[in-house]
Protein backbone atom coordinates (compact mmCIF):
# COMPACT_ATOMS: atom_id res chain seq x y z
CA UNK A 1 0.00 0.00 0.00
CA UNK A 2 1.72 3.90 -1.00
CA UNK A 3 1.92 5.82 1.63
CA UNK A 4 -1.14 8.23 0.41
CA UNK A 5 -3.33 5.51 0.54
CA UNK A 6 -2.42 4.69 3.59
CA UNK A 7 -2.30 7.92 5.81
CA UNK A 8 -4.39 10.05 3.26
CA UNK A 9 -7.39 9.66 5.43
CA UNK A 10 -5.44 10.50 8.52
CA UNK A 11 -3.96 13.89 6.44
CA UNK A 12 -7.64 14.63 5.78
CA UNK A 13 -8.94 14.21 8.99
CA UNK A 14 -6.10 16.63 10.87
CA UNK A 15 -7.48 19.04 8.01
CA UNK A 16 -11.03 19.08 9.36
CA UNK A 17 -10.45 18.85 12.76
CA UNK A 18 -8.28 21.95 13.00
CA UNK A 19 -12.07 23.61 12.38
CA UNK A 20 -13.85 21.53 14.25
CA UNK A 21 -14.91 22.17 18.33
CA UNK A 22 -15.01 18.88 19.52
CA UNK A 23 -11.66 18.18 21.33
CA UNK A 24 -11.99 14.41 21.12
CA UNK A 25 -12.03 14.97 17.52
CA UNK A 26 -8.97 16.76 17.09
CA UNK A 27 -7.12 14.68 19.68
CA UNK A 28 -7.76 11.52 17.63
CA UNK A 29 -7.17 13.38 14.22
CA UNK A 30 -3.97 14.29 16.09
CA UNK A 31 -2.58 10.96 17.68
CA UNK A 32 -3.21 9.57 14.15
CA UNK A 33 -1.50 11.84 11.81
CA UNK A 34 1.02 12.34 14.54
CA UNK A 35 2.03 8.85 14.86
CA UNK A 36 2.24 8.89 10.92
CA UNK A 37 4.45 11.97 10.85
CA UNK A 38 6.96 10.73 13.85
CA UNK A 39 7.46 7.47 11.64
CA UNK A 40 8.21 9.03 7.98
CA UNK A 41 10.51 11.76 10.00
CA UNK A 42 13.66 10.51 9.01
CA UNK A 43 12.71 9.82 5.94
CA UNK A 44 12.02 13.75 4.90
CA UNK A 45 12.68 15.47 1.66
CA UNK A 46 13.49 12.53 -0.49
CA UNK A 47 15.10 13.46 -3.54
CA UNK A 48 13.62 12.98 -7.04
CA UNK A 49 13.08 15.04 -10.48
CA UNK A 50 9.40 16.34 -9.61
CA UNK A 51 8.22 18.80 -7.88
CA UNK A 52 8.46 18.36 -4.07
CA UNK A 53 4.69 18.55 -3.49
CA UNK A 54 3.45 16.41 -6.56
CA UNK A 55 3.19 13.35 -4.23
CA UNK A 56 2.36 12.33 -1.04
CA UNK A 57 5.49 12.94 1.51
CA UNK A 58 6.85 14.62 4.30
CA UNK A 59 9.26 16.95 3.31
CA UNK A 60 11.46 19.71 5.91
CA UNK A 61 12.55 23.58 4.26
CA UNK A 62 14.46 25.94 5.68
CA UNK A 63 12.80 29.30 6.13
CA UNK A 64 14.11 32.26 3.76
CA UNK A 65 12.56 35.18 5.38
CA UNK A 66 9.43 36.34 7.46
CA UNK A 67 7.61 39.63 6.88
CA UNK A 68 5.14 41.36 9.67
CA UNK A 69 1.69 41.93 7.43
CA UNK A 70 -0.25 43.44 10.50
CA UNK A 71 -0.27 43.35 14.24
CA UNK A 72 -0.93 39.47 14.28
CA UNK A 73 0.08 38.22 10.79
CA UNK A 74 3.37 37.05 9.08
CA UNK A 75 4.49 35.75 5.71
CA UNK A 76 6.76 33.52 5.91
CA UNK A 77 8.33 31.98 2.77
CA UNK A 78 10.36 28.57 2.80
CA UNK A 79 12.78 27.65 0.35
CA UNK A 80 12.02 24.67 -2.15
CA UNK A 81 14.67 22.24 -2.92
CA UNK A 82 15.01 23.12 -6.08
CA UNK A 83 15.14 26.78 -7.11
CA UNK A 84 13.91 25.99 -10.79
CA UNK A 85 10.96 24.14 -9.95
CA UNK A 86 7.78 25.46 -8.54
CA UNK A 87 5.97 23.47 -5.91
CA UNK A 88 3.66 20.88 -7.44
CA UNK A 89 0.37 22.21 -5.43
CA UNK A 90 -2.41 22.18 -7.30
CA UNK A 91 -5.52 24.58 -6.94
CA UNK A 92 -6.98 24.48 -3.12
CA UNK A 93 -3.88 22.21 -2.33
CA UNK A 94 -2.99 22.82 1.39
CA UNK A 95 0.04 21.91 3.06
CA UNK A 96 -0.42 20.24 6.97
CA UNK A 97 2.72 21.83 9.01
CA UNK A 98 4.77 20.00 11.37
CA UNK A 99 6.24 21.03 14.46
CA UNK A 100 8.09 19.28 17.67
CA UNK A 101 7.95 21.94 20.54
CA UNK A 102 10.36 21.96 23.67
CA UNK A 103 8.83 19.16 25.64
CA UNK A 104 6.40 17.42 23.63
CA UNK A 105 6.26 14.03 22.76
CA UNK A 106 3.88 14.44 19.73
CA UNK A 107 3.80 17.04 17.24
CA UNK A 108 1.54 19.46 16.68
CA UNK A 109 -0.04 19.61 13.47
CA UNK A 110 -2.18 22.91 11.28
CA UNK A 111 -3.00 23.15 7.45
CA UNK A 112 -2.08 25.81 5.85
CA UNK A 113 -2.89 27.14 2.32
CA UNK A 114 -0.04 28.87 0.71
CA UNK A 115 -0.50 32.34 -0.78
CA UNK A 116 2.14 32.56 -3.44
CA UNK A 117 1.69 31.57 -7.27
CA UNK A 118 1.62 28.32 -7.59
CA UNK A 119 3.58 28.24 -10.98
CA UNK A 120 5.87 29.98 -9.27
CA UNK A 121 9.51 28.54 -8.92
CA UNK A 122 11.77 27.78 -5.86
CA UNK A 123 9.19 28.61 -2.70
CA UNK A 124 6.07 28.46 -0.96
CA UNK A 125 4.55 31.10 1.31
CA UNK A 126 2.29 31.01 4.26
CA UNK A 127 0.19 33.78 5.91
CA UNK A 128 0.19 32.66 9.34
CA UNK A 129 -2.37 34.72 11.98
CA UNK A 130 -0.94 34.46 15.41
CA UNK A 131 -3.69 33.19 18.11
CA UNK A 132 -3.67 33.46 21.74
CA UNK A 133 -2.01 30.31 22.92
CA UNK A 134 -2.07 28.96 19.39
CA UNK A 135 0.52 26.18 19.86
CA UNK A 136 1.18 25.86 15.83
CA UNK A 137 0.97 29.77 14.97
CA UNK A 138 3.03 30.57 18.75
CA UNK A 139 5.67 27.90 17.26
CA UNK A 140 5.39 29.48 13.38
CA UNK A 141 5.60 33.04 14.93
CA UNK A 142 8.81 32.35 16.62
CA UNK A 143 10.64 31.02 13.72
CA UNK A 144 13.76 32.71 12.39
CA UNK A 145 15.47 32.77 8.79
CA UNK A 146 17.64 29.66 8.49
CA UNK A 147 15.09 27.49 10.93
CA UNK A 148 13.36 25.03 9.29
CA UNK A 149 9.57 23.05 9.09
CA UNK A 150 8.24 19.70 7.93
CA UNK A 151 5.33 19.94 5.53
CA UNK A 152 2.44 17.06 3.91
CA UNK A 153 0.68 18.33 1.12
CA UNK A 154 -3.22 17.76 1.36
CA UNK A 155 -5.15 18.33 -1.56
CA UNK A 156 -8.21 19.67 -1.44
CA UNK A 157 -11.37 20.57 -3.71
CA UNK A 158 -10.28 19.62 -7.19
CA UNK A 159 -10.70 22.82 -9.43
CA UNK A 160 -12.24 22.07 -13.10
CA UNK A 161 -12.02 25.40 -15.43
CA UNK A 162 -15.98 26.66 -16.38
CA UNK A 163 -17.56 24.14 -14.14
CA UNK A 164 -19.59 26.56 -12.36
CA UNK A 165 -20.02 30.12 -14.18
CA UNK A 166 -20.30 31.65 -10.46
CA UNK A 167 -18.05 30.86 -7.23
CA UNK A 168 -19.44 32.44 -4.31
CA UNK A 169 -16.37 32.47 -1.34
CA UNK A 170 -17.33 33.42 1.99
CA UNK A 171 -14.35 33.54 4.75
CA UNK A 172 -13.79 34.38 8.37
CA UNK A 173 -10.27 36.02 9.63
CA UNK A 174 -7.47 33.59 8.27
CA UNK A 175 -10.31 31.43 6.33
CA UNK A 176 -9.21 33.46 3.45
CA UNK A 177 -5.74 32.13 2.19
CA UNK A 178 -7.52 28.95 0.14
CA UNK A 179 -9.98 31.95 -1.29
CA UNK A 180 -7.13 33.64 -2.24
CA UNK A 181 -4.86 30.74 -3.89
CA UNK A 182 -8.38 29.75 -5.82
CA UNK A 183 -9.18 33.35 -6.67
CA UNK A 184 -6.17 34.20 -8.09
CA UNK A 185 -5.86 30.62 -10.06
CA UNK A 186 -9.15 31.28 -11.79
CA UNK A 187 -8.72 34.84 -12.61
CA UNK A 188 -4.91 34.56 -13.41
CA UNK A 189 -6.41 31.25 -15.98
CA UNK A 190 -7.28 32.40 -19.60
CA UNK A 191 -9.10 30.07 -20.41
CA UNK A 192 -11.31 30.09 -17.06
CA UNK A 193 -13.89 32.39 -17.45
CA UNK A 194 -15.67 31.74 -13.85
CA UNK A 195 -17.14 35.13 -12.15
CA UNK A 196 -15.76 35.33 -8.35
CA UNK A 197 -17.65 37.00 -5.57
CA UNK A 198 -15.89 37.32 -2.38
CA UNK A 199 -17.19 38.33 1.01
CA UNK A 200 -14.68 38.29 3.89
CA UNK A 201 -15.61 38.35 7.60
CA UNK A 202 -13.14 39.99 10.01
CA UNK A 203 -13.19 41.45 13.49
CA UNK A 204 -10.72 45.53 12.45
CA UNK A 205 -10.38 46.84 9.53
CA UNK A 206 -6.48 45.75 10.21
CA UNK A 207 -7.37 42.35 10.05
CA UNK A 208 -7.85 43.03 5.81
CA UNK A 209 -4.62 41.76 5.11
CA UNK A 210 -4.93 40.83 1.65
CA UNK A 211 -6.77 43.91 0.75
CA UNK A 212 -4.78 45.15 -1.59
CA UNK A 213 -4.26 42.01 -3.46
CA UNK A 214 -8.09 41.52 -3.76
CA UNK A 215 -8.25 45.35 -5.17
CA UNK A 216 -5.40 44.61 -7.66
CA UNK A 217 -7.71 41.56 -8.84
CA UNK A 218 -10.48 43.62 -8.99
CA UNK A 219 -8.77 46.85 -11.35
CA UNK A 220 -7.57 44.21 -13.28
CA UNK A 221 -10.84 41.77 -14.02
CA UNK A 222 -13.87 44.17 -13.46
CA UNK A 223 -16.96 42.12 -13.91
CA UNK A 224 -15.23 38.79 -12.99
CA UNK A 225 -14.02 40.00 -9.21
CA UNK A 226 -15.85 41.67 -6.52
CA UNK A 227 -14.46 41.45 -2.80
CA UNK A 228 -17.02 42.45 0.04
CA UNK A 229 -15.80 43.36 3.52
CA UNK A 230 -17.46 42.85 6.77
CA UNK A 231 -15.66 44.01 9.58
CA UNK A 232 -16.96 43.59 13.45
CA UNK A 233 -15.30 46.83 15.07
CA UNK A 234 -14.66 49.08 12.07
CA UNK A 235 -12.43 52.17 12.90
CA UNK A 236 -13.95 55.63 12.92
CA UNK A 237 -15.01 56.73 9.33
CA UNK A 238 -14.18 52.92 8.17
CA UNK A 239 -15.65 52.31 4.50
CA UNK A 240 -16.43 48.70 5.14
CA UNK A 241 -19.80 47.77 6.63
CA UNK A 242 -20.40 46.86 10.40
CA UNK A 243 -21.60 43.49 11.50
CA UNK A 244 -21.12 40.26 10.57
CA UNK A 245 -21.70 37.51 7.40
CA UNK A 246 -25.67 36.97 7.63
CA UNK A 247 -28.27 36.39 4.98
CA UNK A 248 -28.70 39.99 4.64
CA UNK A 249 -24.96 40.63 4.28
CA UNK A 250 -24.94 37.88 1.71
CA UNK A 251 -28.18 38.85 -0.53
CA UNK A 252 -26.74 42.62 -0.64
CA UNK A 253 -23.82 40.72 -2.22
CA UNK A 254 -25.50 39.44 -4.95
CA UNK A 255 -25.41 36.06 -3.41
CA UNK A 256 -29.08 35.11 -3.52
CA UNK A 257 -29.54 31.70 -5.42
CA UNK A 258 -32.62 33.06 -6.24
CA UNK A 259 -31.29 34.92 -8.70
CA UNK A 260 -30.94 33.52 -12.00
CA UNK A 261 -27.43 34.58 -12.44
CA UNK A 262 -26.67 32.11 -8.98
CA UNK A 263 -28.39 28.89 -10.43
CA UNK A 264 -25.23 27.14 -11.09
CA UNK A 265 -23.54 28.73 -8.12
CA UNK A 266 -20.80 26.65 -6.31
CA UNK A 267 -20.11 28.08 -2.64
CA UNK A 268 -16.83 27.75 -0.83
CA UNK A 269 -16.81 28.07 2.82
CA UNK A 270 -13.51 28.97 5.39
CA UNK A 271 -13.99 30.05 8.56
CA UNK A 272 -14.32 29.80 12.64
CA UNK A 273 -15.93 26.96 13.46
CA UNK A 274 -19.18 29.53 14.93
CA UNK A 275 -19.43 31.24 11.34
CA UNK A 276 -19.64 27.76 9.29
CA UNK A 277 -22.21 26.51 11.64
CA UNK A 278 -24.16 29.25 11.08
CA UNK A 279 -23.99 29.01 7.40
CA UNK A 280 -24.66 25.62 6.87
CA UNK A 281 -26.21 24.82 10.22
CA UNK A 282 -27.80 21.42 10.82
CA UNK A 283 -29.50 19.19 7.85
CA UNK A 284 -30.31 22.33 5.86
CA UNK A 285 -31.41 24.47 8.11
CA UNK A 286 -28.64 27.93 8.38
CA UNK A 287 -28.49 30.89 6.40
CA UNK A 288 -27.47 29.05 3.18
CA UNK A 289 -30.49 27.07 3.01
CA UNK A 290 -32.21 30.03 3.61
CA UNK A 291 -30.72 31.39 0.53
CA UNK A 292 -32.11 28.54 -1.60
CA UNK A 293 -28.83 26.44 -2.05
CA UNK A 294 -28.85 23.15 -1.88
CA UNK A 295 -26.14 21.18 0.56
CA UNK A 296 -24.15 19.92 -2.81
CA UNK A 297 -23.44 23.32 -3.87
CA UNK A 298 -21.59 24.26 -1.13
CA UNK A 299 -18.25 22.80 -0.50
CA UNK A 300 -16.28 23.55 3.21
CA UNK A 301 -12.34 23.85 3.46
Amino acid sequence: MSPATQFGPLLRATHRASVMSTPVAVAAAVAGIGACAWYLRSNSTASSDKPIFSSFGFHTLRLHSTELINHNTKKLRFELPDASKPSGLSLTSALLTVSWPTGRWLPVLRPYTPVNDLNEPGYIELMVKLYPNGKQSTHLHSLQPGDTLTFAPIKELAWTPNQHAHVAMIAGGAGITPMYQLARGILGNPADRTRVTLVWGVNTDDDLFLRDEFAALERAHPGRFRAVYVVAAPAPGSPHQKGFVTKQVLEKAGLAAADAKNRDVKVLVCGPPAMEKALKGRRGSGVLAELGYKPEQIYSF
